[in-house]
């Protein structure tokens, strides 16, 4: 079983998904891959907040999400910013409660909420959060115009 605090060595994806334990992991990572047409890159943070690896995908530069590994599910993290938010705060009640209560319930900071999504499975929170990467997608497509 691997380390995710292990600075000194890499995690394969493969290897992430072992310590996950769950598919939805791989699928997210593969959809997400699929869908932008962008590449994950693994990542050690020191944050004292989150310290370990992570899996990023960026696409233009811009980070669409960050994936923490846990076992038996993963969590999250999606920046909604000034750009993104109108367009969230549109489609949010059409969001499971879940999803409006960890939006409602992050605070704003410097114009972002940092949405920390905890995914067990790929229901309705699944399919929210793959919308606001969605919108995440097009505020940096917009931005780069």
């Amino acid at each position: 079983m691997i380390d995710l605090q292990d600075k000194g060595v890499c995690p394969a994806i493969e290897e992430i998904g072992e310590y996950v334990g769950n598919p939805v992991f791989m699928d997210f990572c593969t959809e997400i891959k699929n869908v932008y047409n962008c590449k994950e890159k693994i990542e050690y943070s020191s944050c004292s907040w989150e310290k370990g690896w992570n899996i990023k995908f960026k696409k233009a530069g811009k980070t669409l999400c960050t994936v923490y590994p846990r076992e038996c599910y993963i969590t999250v993290l999606v920046v909604v910013g000034t750009k993104e938010k109108p367009y969230v705060e549109e489609i949010l009640p059409e969001c499971t409660i879940e999803m409006q209560n960890i939006y409602n319930q992050t605070q704003e900071g410097n114009g972002q909420r940092w949405l920390m999504i905890d995914i067990e499975d790929k229901e309705d929170l699944y399919n929210d959060l793959l919308r606001l990467i969605q919108i995440r997608r097009k505020a940096v497509s917009l931005s780069s115009r």
